[in-house]
């Protein structure tokens, strides 16, 4: 890709798109700020990932998406937004941007999660943060069944549980769940359904 087309599509989406799935090389002629964001990307999981790689392979790509917040009064809020998945880290990390419009495209909130497999714990470990909120959260997990479940503790103290669900190869469905009970109950706070751009 040539470096005046990737600025067209980061300006398309309106934010710095850090491992985008189909990264290009370094370009030695483009500015100095953006080789971090070139040598970032990797085009696929390392070798040394094995069979853990498919957990989340199977998303790297763009997704359209729907996302839906239940909210403490009872009302129901939904917005669109993008998701972005791809490798970094030579291929040993995913790394994903959450783009959610809020009242156009120019009116935008990003957030981003790094996911690596840790070797020693036999799960994946994930870091999740939303500067414009300061907000940051760690979830861990992996394939349960047919989908992925991550467990954690959010800001308030209290137990997490993000899952992907009906995962096929154009579309999932992404649920953040809490629990005040400790984990007996848990209470759906986000739905987003996701559909893979150009799909």
């Amino acid at each position: 890709m040539a470096y005046n087309a990737r600025l067209s599509w980061l300006t398309l989406l309106g934010v710095p798109v850090l491992g985008a799935a189909q990264a290009p090389p370094i370009d030695h002629a483009a500015p100095a700020r953006y080789a971090m964001i070139n040598a970032l990307g990797a085009p696929n999981p390392n070798p040394a990932m094995g069979t853990e790689a498919r957990t989340f392979d199977r998303l790297v790509g763009t997704w359209d998406c729907t996302f839906t917040f239940y909210l403490e009064d009872g009302s129901v809020r939904k917005k669109t937004g993008k998701l972005l998945v791809g490798w970094i880290m030579d291929g040993r990390a995913v790394q994903d941007i959450w783009v959610t419009y809020q009242n156009s495209q120019k009116d935008s909130t990003v957030g981003t999660s790094l996911r690596f497999f840790d070797t020693q714990l036999k799960q994946w470990r994930v870091v999740f943060v939303s500067p414009q909120y300061n907000y940051l959260v760690t979830v861990q997990g992996g394939m349960e069944g047919d989908r992925i479940v991550l467990h954690g503790v959010d800001t308030d103290g209290l137990p997490i549980r993000w899952s992907f669900n009906e995962m096929t190869g154009d579309s999932f469905t992404w649920r953040g769940e809490k629990s005040h009970d400790g984990g007996k109950t848990w209470k759906l706070e986000e739905e987003h359904h996701m559909t893979r751009h150009g799909g």
